[in-house]
């Protein structure tokens, strides 16, 4: 900052800039809490349908969030812009005393231009008036004045700077839209980019060869700093996505002489998760750095990086940073695409993760869990299963590939857990969530998420999954199958509409395709977890049909409820039969609650939940004597072992319609019985066995 600048600085034109973003700030906490209490709040309650449900809830949670943004930059902005205007005035205050002050000693300080300035004599005695008595002054008060005014000049030069930097940041944090960066100072700011710069030079200067020491500095910071917008993008963009790979294949291979692995082997994990929050972070900038951080990532997946002892690949690396936090969705559509691309291409790709085609050892990429990290989809999918909307279009795209296609059917997987023998496929089980997340909009992982109205995109996913998994046929994963049954049932009005119905209706924008689902029904009953969360959901849905629906003929419910068990039996003998020897079958009835699917389940009242209850009993004892008495798939045994489940629904239909005529349980019950038969025959018939 030039002498003059600061010296002959007048500050009233910031001074109502600030007043100006001071207002803003307070009108935008006005709209910021009428979006957030009256607008958002009233459409959480709202109980929407169809387009309104879909369309107007996701402006309204945009628009909400929006308004929080610009709340928050906009103050941002105000408190940077007046810790700046008063650590300038201060330096002002302090330049302007010194100068004073030099003067007493006849010394003044002039400006020379790009910065610099001299402190020389103000008067020479030899010019000045005759009687007048100059003051002197030492080469000590020289110095000393020249010291002061520069140590003076460089706070407010880093003070304007630090400003200037954060301002920048924080404005190309969005390319649209506000950043939800939140800081008090610029100040705050510059520290938070000089700590990214000094952790990102630390890993591209040594890698894994680091100190101990210097890696527990640089874990806390990445710790410290995971939720800081301005930290993460400048600490992506120093490392680079070459550095970040290259350091992380140098960690991963214990061979090439680094002892982090040895040393702080314990900390790897919590290190691992507070990396990927960083870079997590930092792809949700618009910044042109940060797209071509992304851009350069996705190019460099299919590359192979080199260590001392392996070759891995950009993907396998890049993966296993995406176990933590919440990525952009773009990027990850991005990325996903391009994976699967490169998979494609690959035609065996389990071979070339897994070292098997080329000789190498791949070395364990992963610390945060039991598997080896070799397998990218499983980083991808878990990152995938965070961004709803995002894991939605990943599922209904089919250019340039079907995506659902590739990771639910044709896809090979391997064995990533080798020392943990018996367990499933974590890539699989990674998928299944994933799925789950586009198929419902709700978080797999958040225990506390809670059902919403589906759009129509999250239907297509449901469609277009069904189908694959139905050409998948036996070859299905067993993995997926609590999470496809998850998917169901918080479809269920749709699932028991298309079980229950008497023929296909093009018409009917609640039917499903019933041909899948019937064998996708089966492929989920044959894990007995994933027959249970079905049918105790369906059995939610169809006392929740038999108490709100109301058709023109009451007895409509009634018979839809008898259909859908018939379509549920059928689908557990298909399942039985080709698995004729599972001894989780054979051993125990091990259902014993919906727990975790419980979420995914429509609120019911409490009169429906009470009638749910009862028959959810009666269904739980004749799952028992299902597996007691060994029942064969017999016309003529089929539903010995659903009576009691029969009877509950028929007195649960009794007391939703009291007043309805000629209803006693004889006659009830003889009807639900008739129409579970009837609705057997039609599942056999969908499956070709009549």
């Amino acid at each position: 900052m030039n002498l003059d600048t600061l010296r002959f600085a007048n500050f009233s034109a910031l001074g109502e800039a600030i007043t100006d973003w001071e207002v803003m700030v307070r009108n935008l906490q006005e709209l910021k809490d009428k979006a957030e209490k009256d607008l958002k709040a009233k459409a959480d309650k709202a109980n929407w349908a169809g387009v309104n449900a879909t369309v107007s809830r996701e402006f309204i949670d945009k628009t909400s969030g929006e308004f929080i943004d610009a709340h928050t930059q906009a103050n941002t902005i105000a408190r940077v812009l007046a810790d700046t205007k008063g650590e300038l005035e201060d330096c002002h205050r302090q330049l302007t005393t010194a100068i004073e002050n030099g003067l007493k000693k006849n010394l003044t300080v002039l400006d020379t231009g790009n910065g610099t300035f001299t402190v020389t004599m103000n008067i020479h005695p030899d010019r000045a008036a005759k009687g007048t008595t100059v003051p002197e002054h030492s080469q000590q008060d020289v110095d000393g004045l020249l010291n002061e005014v520069r140590h003076i000049l460089d706070k407010a030069t880093e003070s304007d700077n630090a400003a200037a930097e954060a301002l920048q940041l924080i404005t190309d944090q969005a390319k649209v839209g506000f950043s939800s960066a939140d800081y008090g100072d610029g100040h705050s700011a510059a520290k938070a980019v000089k700590d990214a710069r000094d952790l990102a030079n630390l890993m591209k200067t040594k890698g894994d060869g680091m100190s101990p020491e210097e890696f527990d500095r640089l874990n806390r910071g990445l710790a410290d700093h995971q939720n800081d917008p301005i930290f993460q993008e400048e600490f992506a963009k120093i490392l680079g996505p070459k550095g970040t790979l290259d350091f992380w294949a140098d960690l991963s291979d214990p061979s090439d002489g680094g002892n982090l692995q040895r040393s702080r082997h314990d900390q790897l994990g919590d290190f691992q998760k507070n990396l990927s929050m960083v870079l997590a972070g930092a792809t949700h900038s618009s910044s042109p750095g940060m797209r071509q951080w992304e851009d350069d990532m996705i190019k460099m997946g299919d590359q192979r990086i080199s260590t001392r002892g392996t070759q891995v690949y950009g993907f396998q690396l890049m993966s296993n940073l995406m176990r933590a936090g919440s990525y952009d969705g773009d990027f990850l559509d991005r990325y996903g695409n391009a994976l699967v691309s490169t998979e494609e291409k690959m035609k065996l790709p389990d071979k070339f993760w897994s070292g098997a085609n080329g000789g190498l050892v791949m070395p364990k990429m992963n610390f945060m869990g039991s598997e080896f990290g070799r397998d990218p989809m499983t980083g991808f999918m878990t990152a995938l299963s965070e961004r709803l909307d995002t894991a939605t279009q990943f599922f209904n795209e089919t250019k340039p590939q079907d995506n659902a296609a590739w990771v639910l059917k044709d896809r090979p997987v391997f064995d990533d857990t080798p020392l943990d023998h018996g367990d499933g496929n974590q890539s699989r089980d990674a998928t299944g969530k994933a799925l789950l997340a586009a198929t419902t909009g709700m978080n797999p992982n958040d225990p506390d998420a809670r059902y919403v109205e589906h759009t129509a995109a999250q239907r297509h996913a449901l469609d277009h999954s069904l189908k694959v998994i139905a050409d998948a046929g036996d070859n299905f994963a067993p993995e997926m199958r609590d999470d496809v049954a998850k998917a169901l049932v918080n479809h269920g009005d749709e699932v028991h509409n298309t079980m229950s119905a008497l023929a296909d209706d093009a018409k009917d924008p609640r039917q499903l395709d019933r041909h899948n689902l019937l064998e996708v029904s089966k492929q989920v009953s044959r894990d007995q977890q994933a027959y249970g969360i079905l049918n105790d959901g369906l059995n939610r849905e169809i006392v929740k049909d038999i108490y709100n629906d109301h058709p023109g003929d009451p007895k409509e419910t009634l018979l839809r409820a008898g259909h859908t068990i018939g379509f549920l039996e059928e689908a557990r003998y298909q399942a039985l039969a080709t698995d004729k020897r599972d001894p989780s079958w054979d051993a125990k009835w091990l259902y014993h609650g919906f727990g975790a699917a419980f979420n995914f389940i429509p609120h019911v009242g409490d009169i429906v939940q009470r009638g749910v209850d009862v028959v959810t009993y009666q269904w739980q004892l004749d799952e028992q004597k299902h597996i007691n008495h060994d029942f064969a798939a017999e016309n003529s045994k089929t539903f010995t072992a659903r009576e009691n489940q029969l009877q509950s629904l028929a007195n649960v239909w009794m007391n939703a319609n009291p007043s309805h005529q000629g209803a006693n349980p004889y006659t009830i019950t003889s009807e639900i019985d008739g129409a579970a038969f009837d609705g057997n025959a039609r599942a056999k018939g969908l499956a070709g066995q009549q």
